[in-house]
């Protein structure tokens, strides 16, 4: 195993040396950075949050890892995840809870609550995360800073755990955190494309954010999607926004798009129809006893898994629901609306009756591209994010919408720490 301290030493003077002679080793040249603990890092410990894998050391990068290497970033930490990243909070029996930090109090969200608050903290300039329900965009969210969910094929899961196989792989896509939309666009095509391992990475091509006219979009906005109903400040935070896009000459439609409690449902039963049998493999697979970290925090229910016959039914109405959506997508450019119904959570209220998403769990199904930038603040001071959707592989698209959410609000402020 490397000491990463002095190794991450090394390269900064090895890149200021490089960079003195004229040689620049790609676009984020000595840039630090951190990666979630859920992706393998060669040579230094990668638990994915369970106890089995305290000690486990990779052998090789992810893929995402490699290629921020490869374009000049310096990795200089690993951050937390909740054990095999399945929580809305970031807590696990080898490295305890990760903490908001514009409130100690509240969670920085989950999974990728460690990555976000990092960033939000100043500690890196950027993170990557990984989102199967929210995990990029509700700790974007919550800590106040920028997130991309890619559309679902653009950005290979080689060496990320769980992995691209499977139901579950098949609603995960990998993205960046950072404290500003610029630096998402900057972040993207350093990541992005077929590495000949993931089977389900295309190799689409990429837009610019900063050749498309915000002006002549059609955006769908909403505030309330009729299955959790947003606190008085996300109302209001969603609607600056939509104000600040009317303002740069966007078309906004108020609807809510169809289907959405249908496309929540499906993904909810995705996720838990095998018995939670994907995320118990990993457990045991990884050597940790029980179910892990989720043994004492009541995280999940696993019930018996359903028949092979309904699980394959499942699965032919989640295409269904999909295409449905799709097809009502093809009037529009873009959707603005919450990212979550409220702001960040205190510690242990992700079991709460009343804790859930709904509002970006269901692009997680559509697998469509999501930013979610800083849009507001709570009564109690706490960031408020708005997400914003576009088609399948116009990432370009909602990174040009977000930039002008954030002009318009000021995007990330530092914590209070």
């Amino acid at each position: 195993m490397v000491r990463l301290a002095e190794d991450a030493v090394d390269r900064a003077r090895d890149a200021d040396a490089a960079l003195a002679r004229g040689e620049i080793a790609g676009p984020i040249h000595g840039v630090p950075f951190t990666i979630k603990d859920s992706l393998d890092t060669a040579g230094l410990v990668t638990t994915a949050g369970s106890v089995g894998w305290r000690d486990r050391v990779p052998e090789r990068d992810a893929t995402v890892v490699a290629r921020l290497k490869a374009a000049g970033g310096i990795l200089v930490g690993k951050t937390n995840t909740p054990e095999f990243t399945w929580s809305d909070e970031t807590d696990n029996d080898v490295f305890g809870r990760t903490s908001n930090p514009y409130d100690l109090a509240r969670t920085p969200g989950g999974s990728s609550g460690g990555a976000a608050s990092i960033v939000a903290a100043g500690g890196v300039p950027f993170d990557i995360g990984s989102d199967t329900g929210d995990s990029i965009r509700q700790p974007a969210h919550v800590c106040g800073i920028a997130g991309l969910k890619p559309t679902q094929g653009r950005v290979p899961r080689t060496g990320h755990w769980p992995s691209f196989a499977g139901i579950v792989g098949g609603l995960q896509q990998l993205g960046p955190l950072a404290r500003r939309v610029d630096d998402l666009a900057l972040l993207l095509p350093i990541i992005a494309g077929p590495d000949g391992e993931d089977p389900h990475v295309v190799p689409a091509p990429l837009g610019d954010p900063d050749t498309v006219t915000v002006g002549g979009l059609r955006i769908v906005a909403f505030t309330d999607n009729g299955l959790r109903r947003p606190s008085d400040d996300t109302t209001a935070t969603v609607e600056a926004a939509i104000a600040a896009l009317s303002a740069a000459g966007a078309t906004i439609v108020r609807e809510v798009p169809p289907a959405l409690d249908e496309a929540w449902e499906v993904w909810d039963h995705l996720i838990r129809d095998d018995g939670y049998g994907w995320l118990r493999r990993l457990i045991a697979g990884a050597g940790t006893p029980g179910i892990g970290s989720y043994e004492t925090r009541g995280w999940i229910d696993p019930k018996p898994a359903v028949p092979g016959d309904e699980l394959s039914a499942l699965v032919e109405r989640a295409d269904r629901v999909r295409s449905r959506l799709l097809r009502w997508f093809q009037a529009s450019d873009a959707i603005v609306c919450p990212a979550m119904p409220q702001p960040a959570i205190r510690h242990g209220e992700s079991t709460e009756p009343w804790f859930g998403d709904t509002y970006s769990d269901v692009h997680n199904l559509t697998g469509w591209p999501s930013v979610v930038v800083r849009g507001g603040t709570s009564a109690e001071g706490l960031p408020i994010g708005v997400q914003v959707v576009a088609r399948p592989w116009r990432e370009d698209v909602a990174l040009a919408v977000a930039g002008v959410v954030e002009a318009a609000s000021g995007g990330w402020q530092p914590p209070p720490l």
